[in-house]
């Protein structure tokens, strides 16, 4: 059994996938899961399908350091227009999602209704490499893999509103203080 960053309530219908030491960016893993969270998976599943083919932009919220400006970007009211088209990294969290997807179906669950309900990136150990530099020194060249999980949920549906005919108008906390209080006397002047 694989522990999860999240512990999801028995009672509710979940499902889950991660994936670990992946050889994607950390940090474009960690943009992506921060903008798919809470969407709808279908929504979610296209959004990845159009950045992939360069149509939709990721907007980086967390790491924009050095990241140029796009456009595109506006569309998702991203701070300072700061966007990009992770492609590998895209594809690898769109088969995750797939497969939470197909672990709901495998559960019974109505894929209709499924949203992300949790997604998190986490800094894997980097793998280390070297480069050669002047002088005959050697410097360090090291990948920044991540570990993604992904947990889908049922949407449930909304209660409806109570009817408010009983209830009347609403008062405020002035009107109600002069209800509450007495008047003394009679004093007719």
């Amino acid at each position: 059994m694989v522990r999860y960053s999240v512990e999801t309530d028995a009672a509710v219908p979940h499902s889950k996938s991660r994936g670990s030491h992946l050889r994607v960016h950390f940090k474009h893993c960690r943009e992506i899961a921060h903008h798919i969270k809470g969407m709808e998976t279908a929504k979610a599943t296209k959004f990845m399908e159009d950045v992939i083919q360069f149509k939709d932009i990721v907007p980086f919220s967390k790491y924009t350091g050095g990241i140029g400006r796009k456009a595109m970007a506006k569309q998702h009211r991203a701070a300072g227009n700061v966007g990009r088209w992770p492609v590998k990294a895209t594809a690898v969290v769109k088969d995750l999602l797939s497969n939470a997807v197909a672990n709901a179906e495998s559960k019974g669950m109505d894929v209709e209704k499924l949203y992300i309900s949790h997604a998190q990136c986490n800094r894997a150990p980097p793998g280390r490499r070297r480069t050669y530099r002047a002088h005959g020194r050697i410097g360090k060249y090291a990948s920044q893999p991540a570990h993604i999980e992904i947990v889908l949920s049922e949407r449930s549906e909304g209660v409806e509103k109570a009817d408010d005919e009983g209830r009347g108008r609403k008062i405020t906390k002035k009107e109600a203080a002069k209800k509450r209080f007495v008047k003394i006397g009679g004093g007719s002047a």
